[in-house]
Parts: structure tokens; sequence; C-alpha cells
């Protein structure tokens, strides 16, 4: 799961990222029950979540022309990049009208798409993800290559893990589409403004990694999602 510090890729291998290698360099079993964990979970949730899944697949093809599923290039692990899996929830080619963040009253989103959203259905799909190694349960949220490419060095420390579908700083920015609603310049205020506070979070999930703190972060997470609903 954890590479050896000389196999690290080069820009991963500064003073910044060292401190916390040498945490989870501490906790590689650790390290080995998450990848277990993830890949019997997610496997366990595809098969119970299969019929429900077809439903919204229909319901997204009925809904606006276009593919099921949003795929976009996203960075996860040393810096490895993948295509993630994600139902669409906006217009097709959304990602060629507007920023790859996405704003409160989005006119790119469809009608079954906010509903997915506000739910977090949208990432179901993501257990794919996780199956293949590119993502995990608890983990920074994969970022598209173009804010990546604008990290400080510190927030690198980040791909030192898998990417995740939730974390605690997607709990703290739940309403992250509002906080960027008013921005004249979405991209710019979300690198300076949004993007540190939530790297806070996530640079600190790894700094006290454990399976209790993550297995609290996913219940967490589906009680943010239940209030939401309400």
């Amino acid at each position: 799961m954890l590479k050896k510090w000389e196999e690290l890729p080069d820009f991963m291998q500064c003073e910044e990222i060292r401190a916390y290698y040498d945490v989870l360099s501490k906790k590689r079993a650790a390290l080995l029950c998450k990848r277990v964990f993830d890949v019997l979970a997610a496997a366990v949730l595809l098969v119970l979540l299969a019929i429900p899944m077809g439903v919204i697949a229909l319901l997204i093809k009925l809904d606006s022309p276009g593919p099921v599923f949003f795929r976009q290039e996203r960075v996860t692990t040393y810096g490895k990049t993948f295509r993630i899996h994600k139902f669409r929830t906006m217009v097709n080619h959304a990602d060629k009208m507007g920023t790859a963040v996405t704003v409160g009253g989005d006119s790119r989103i469809t009608k079954i798409g906010g509903k997915l959203r506000s739910c977090r259905l949208d990432e179901l799909p993501q257990l794919l993800d996780v199956l293949a190694g590119d993502m995990s349960f608890v983990g920074t949220r994969p970022e598209a290559t173009k804010y990546v490419a604008a990290y400080k060095p510190e927030y690198y420390a980040t791909l030192l893990l898998p990417a995740g579908i939730t974390s605690e700083a997607s709990i703290r920015y739940k309403d992250e589409a509002r906080l960027l609603d008013a921005a004249e310049d979405v991209d710019r205020v979300y690198m300076e403004k949004v993007l540190p506070g939530k790297m806070k979070y996530n640079l600190d999930a790894i700094r006290n990694f454990s399976l209790r703190t993550e297995l609290g972060t996913m219940f967490r997470t589906v009680a943010a999602v239940l209030d939401r609903g309400e």
C-alpha cells in the first residue's frame, strides 16, 4: 500500500511530505486492512445496489440525452491519473461549458441530477473505482488534474493514499457549491479560498490516520447526507 520513500515520484520526495510519510510508514498493517475492507465492502455493495443503480441509469437516460456515466480524468495515489465513474448529473459535455467545480444553482445540472447530488447517489459508481484500487471509501476527494498541477508542495502528501469517496473535508464542505455561487472567478476562489480549507482537514486525516477514525468518517457522512435530505 505504501511505496518505499526512494520509489516515490520525484515531486513527492520533499521535506514537506516526509513527516506525513513517516506517520503512514508506521501503520502499514492498518493500510493493508483498509484495502481489504475497501475490496470486500465495495464488492458486497455493488451486488446489493445493482438493481437501484440500474433504475438510476434508466432515469438518467430518460431525463436528458447523453451517457449514463460522467467520466473525467482525476488524480489519485502518487499522481496517477484515472477516469472517475459518476452518474451523469449535468447536461452532456458540461465540462466543456464551464468550470470543473459546480456552483449552487448551476444551470448545467439536470432535473434528475439535482436529486442525485442532494443524496450523493451520483457517487455510487465510484465503487468500481474502489475495486480497481484507484479510490478508497475514505480519502481526499480526487481533484481534476488542473487543480493538482497548482498544489503547494505539502498538498502532495494527500497523494500518499488513494483518493476517497468521502472525507472529513467532504463533510465540512458539503455546501461547497453554495460557497462558490457568488464568485466571479470560480476557479480562482476555489484554489485560493476553498481548497486550502479542505486541505487542512485532508492533511490532519493523514497525520491522525486510523481505521477507527475512517469508520467514524463514513458514519458521519451518512448522517450528513440524511440531514441534508430532511
